[in-house]
């Protein structure tokens, strides 16, 4: 069961990197034509700046539920890491813990947004409902639970780029130690 729960996270964390690497990039692409319709043909386009505000939505969220995962987020662990290994266990749950909270908060009242804002649309897009721009925020909510899950559970998921272990094994300092 913990190994199936493992790889089910592994492909959500895949499915997140994807999502976020492909919002990034559509932004990557959007923003320099909005400067080149505005700037060189003098005719600016509307719809680049709401698709990048849109596009940075879902990679923030989605995105960030795939880096919690990996610990990748800005954290202060200077005094947990003062700890004794025990209490530092402790800290750690709490941590955890806190996340869960704020997760729940992200899919419930992520979703009662979603739902009052369902109808609506946007004036830039009339065809988009403005309740599917705020999917992102349950969503990300419930894959950041379900990451937390994970590590509650199994501990903290491998690295999933085995250079890294190889390189701290050999005693060479990446550029981020």
């Amino acid at each position: 069961m913990a190994a199936i729960y493992r790889r089910a996270m592994d492909a959500l964390y895949y499915a997140c990197v994807l999502v976020g690497c492909i919002a990034l990039v559509l932004i990557s692409a959007v923003i320099p034509w909005a400067v080149f319709t505005r700037y060189v043909l003098n005719s600016a386009a509307s719809w680049p700046e709401p698709l990048a505000v849109l596009l940075t939505i879902v990679l923030t969220f989605i995105g960030a539920a795939a880096a919690y995962r990996l610990n990748l987020h800005m954290n202060v662990g200077y005094f947990a890491n003062q700890a004794p290994p025990r209490f530092r266990k402790l800290l750690d749950l709490l941590v955890q813990l806190l996340m869960a909270a704020i997760a729940l908060f992200m899919i419930v009242w992520g979703e009662s947004l979603v739902e009052v804002t369902w109808h609506n649309t946007i004036a830039d897009f009339p065809f988009l409902s403005v309740g599917v721009t705020y999917l992102p925020i349950p969503v990300g909510g419930f894959c950041l639970l379900l990451f937390i899950i994970e590590r509650i559970w199994l501990g903290a998921p491998p690295d999933p780029l085995p250079s890294h272990d190889a390189v701290a094994s050999h005693g060479q300092a990446t550029p981020f130690e």
